[in-house]
């Protein structure tokens, strides 16, 4: 199958995990890539002769213009964007902090349209680019206690769907990438403040099961260097698919999910201990 070569993308969220994982392989394919992370020295061990290191905060529009503009400078123009960046907050929905709520989408969501608004002009311009949008399959499918998380994943499936649409004309392709359990330190930053939930909280004699599901992408995940190699031939495929999906529970949540709603419902209740739940 023939494929894009030496393509320069640009990759947010590269300090750990999937990010990190998709700048390595990207380079060890022959593309030149700009990583980015909102710490910059979280990312300089990854510079050398085809990888640069850039500093850049989603959520800070200045940020993503300094960014974009400075990989042109360095690399002359963008042919792929990888909207990577994002994290998960945990925690019973009708309990969330609104501020966490709205920081959750000013990253997850936000943030994706920011620097798309950032690199469109010049792929139009040029008609050609692609934009990767980072999803995950619990946009597909939601849990108890990820309701925040899945919500900003399923926002950017249904506005990757519309810019497909949209930029198709002027030769820009969207791609939505869905993954399962990827090995990454996704689950120690989703934990981050689920601790409020022990006590206090109508769910606190379940509150195992919250801290659980904070760490459930890691049960079985596959190794982010190995998903990684996978996304990249997808995407530089001469013909890449609207929607590439791969790791632990990728097929099996979208398959849940198709099932009738008082059946999904019974299932995710047991997993995550809510019929243990004694009200009253």
């Amino acid at each position: 199958m023939a494929r894009l070569e030496k393509q320069v993308v640009l990759i947010s969220g590269c300090s750990s995990g999937i990010g990190r994982a998709l700048a390595q392989a990207f380079a060890a394919s022959g593309h030149r890539v700009v990583a980015t992370a909102r710490r910059l020295e979280s990312i300089e061990d990854l510079a050398n002769d085809t990888v640069h290191a850039l500093e850049l905060d989603v959520t800070d529009d200045k940020s993503v213009e300094r960014a974009v503009n400075d990989a042109h400078a360095l690399c002359g123009r963008v042919d792929m964007v990888v909207n990577n960046a994002g994290y998960a907050l945990i925690g019973p929905a009708a309990e969330l902090d609104l501020d966490d709520l709205r920081t959750q989408f000013e990253t997850n969501v936000v943030g994706v349209v920011s620097l798309i608004r950032a690199v469109v002009p010049q792929m139009v311009e040029r008609r050609s680019g692609r934009i990767v949008n980072i999803g995950s399959v619990s946009g597909v499918t939601a849990t108890p206690f990820g309701g925040a998380y899945s919500g900003t994943k399923a926002a950017v499936h249904l506005l990757s769907d519309a810019l497909r649409m949209e930029l198709a004309p002027f030769g820009v392709r969207v791609i939505t990438v869905q993954p399962g359990a990827i090995e990454s330190r996704f689950g120690e930053h989703a934990a981050k403040g689920v601790e409020r939930y022990r006590e206090g909280s109508l769910y606190s004699q379940i509150y195992d099961a919250i801290e659980a599901r904070a760490g459930a992408s890691q049960v079985g995940a596959m190794p982010a260097a190995e998903f990684a190699r996978l996304v990249v031939s997808a995407v530089t495929a001469s013909s890449p698919p609207t929607t590439f999906r791969a790791g632990k529970h990728s097929v099996r949540l979208p398959i849940i999910g198709r099932l009738p709603a008082t059946l999904r419902d019974r299932i995710f209740s047991r997993r995550f201990g809510l019929d243990k739940l004694v009200v009253g």
